[in-house]
This record gives C-alpha cells, structure tokens and sequence, in this order.
C-alpha cells in the first residue's frame, strides 16, 4: 500500500530559511536591553543551571526592574524559549549557511546525519534550557525555532527523494533528538552519546535506503 502523500510544501533555499526569534522587529534600544537581559540570564546558567533562572534572578543580575523582565518575556517559559532561540543562532547559522557537511554542499544524507549530530551536540550542551524550553507543552511545536528544523530536514529528504511521507518522517526523525529522550537514554539507561549518535547515523541512512 502506497504511503499518503504529504502535505504540499515549498522547499525554500536556506537563505529563505526563518531564524529562530527572526519575527520580532525590535528597537535599537529594545534590543539591547533584550540582549542584556539574556546575556543575564546566561550567565545564570552558566553558574548555577536552569532553576537558577527566575524572573527575579535575571532581573537582580541585569540589575533591572522585575516587572521590566515580566514585560519583555511574560513568564519564565518565555524567557527560558527566547534564551533558548538566543542559544540556537549559532547551530542554525551552521547548517544553513556554513561549511559541509552539516551546511549546503554534501549530499542529503550526510547533512541530514552531520544536522542530528550537531542537534545531539546542542542538546547535552544546553539540556536544562531545552527541558525548561519545552515546559511550555504543545506550543513548543509551533515555535519558529523548531519550525526551521522542520523545514531543514523537511527540505533535506526531499532533496535525497525520499519516497515517504515526508512530513511524518520528519517528526519522527525529530523525534530522535527530543531532549527528554535524549536525556533519559542517556541518565537512566546508561547508553553512551556514541551510540546514540550510531544509531541516529543508522536511522537515517535506513529511512533515506541508504544503508
């Protein structure tokens, strides 16, 4: 039985690309206390973890009001997303525009193999700002940050014609590299990053036909 087609979408090239928090349009001074407040935020993580970051923390480092972090992220799931999109820049700067094989250049496969690898990096890089990210429940999967991840391997499979049902597929693959999953095979059943990182490589050259 024929799988069902998936719904209809224009592959855009990467400089079309959304980057993550690249709908907001902010003023020169919004942005920089923006950047103020998450390079606060930050270093918060960097010195105490994720439940170190509380409205009130981030707002005695920046040295600012609380009402003012209130204001500009809502609650602490906003600002935990937009210092998460903070973070994200670099990796998407990276395989969208940067060097083979995670960037354009290399065949699907092994772009779509170098993309898990680098979302593995970031994921034991930046767990607790991920987990705390995606607190916010089903609008996590409606973020532009994770939009453009669907849209790269969504584009990636078509590239390597994928006979598939591209869209499914793509969550499934995504699928793989959640940070709850991650993090539980990793903390409680003891399996190594390599293998996870093995077994990512292994599932997609599988689903492309490319064993």
């Amino acid at each position: 039985m024929a799988p069902p087609p998936s719904t209809p979408l224009t592959v855009l090239p990467s400089a079309s690309l959304p980057m993550a928090g690249g709908a907001e349009t902010e003023r020169a001074d919004a942005a920089r206390n923006r950047r103020r407040l998450l390079e606060a935020a930050q270093q918060l993580v960097a010195e105490h973890g994720a439940n170190a970051v509380t409205m009130e923390a981030v707002a005695a480092a920046a040295e600012v009001g609380k009402g003012t972090v209130f204001r500009r992220f809502g609650d602490r799931v906003g600002l935990m997303v937009a210092l998460l999109d903070h973070s994200e820049r670099a990796s998407q700067e990276a395989f969208m525009f940067g060097p083979p094989p995670l960037g354009p250049g290399a065949p699907p496969v092994d772009r779509l193999c170098a993309f898990g690898r680098e979302r593995l990096r970031q994921v034991t890089e930046h767990k607790d700002v991920l987990l705390a990210a995606e607190a916010c429940g089903p609008r996590r999967y409606e973020h532009p940050a994770r939009a453009v991840l669907v849209t790269h391997v969504q584009g990636l499979l078509r590239e390597a014609d994928c006979d598939g049902d591209v869209d499914l597929l793509t969550e499934a693959l995504l699928g793989y590299l959640d940070t709850t999953l991650v993090a539980y095979l990793r903390e409680s059943r003891g399996m190594t990053p390599e293998r996870i990182i093995a077994g990512w490589d292994d599932l997609v050259r599988r689903v492309l036909g490319a064993g």
